[in-house]
């Protein structure tokens, strides 16, 4: 039973984290961020960065890793949105 816990846990996390890899590319290519909500990535971030935490309390590296691969893809959209509504 174990192992088919850590096979689901391994990917659901691939999927989250992937999840926002079509929308990172397709932003960064087109420098087009209308229609994306700011807070809604703001608060997708800041979501992530609190499981990130908690699986580094719990120990648990897949739950680190995955869900910072997925900041990484979301904060990198946000980012994007930041600066286009400074323009």
């Amino acid at each position: 039973m174990e192992i088919i816990g850590e096979i689901l846990g391994y990917l659901g996390g691939i999927c989250i984290a992937v999840a926002f890899l079509p929308q990172s590319i397709k932003t960064i290519r087109k420098r087009d961020t209308n229609g994306l909500s700011l807070s809604t990535y703001i608060i997708y971030c800041t979501g992530v960065l609190s499981w990130i935490l908690y699986g580094a309390y719990l120990g648990s590296l897949q739950m680190v890793f995955f869900n910072t691969l997925s900041l990484i893809f979301s904060a990198i959209i946000l980012y994007l949105i930041i600066v286009n509504k400074k323009k």
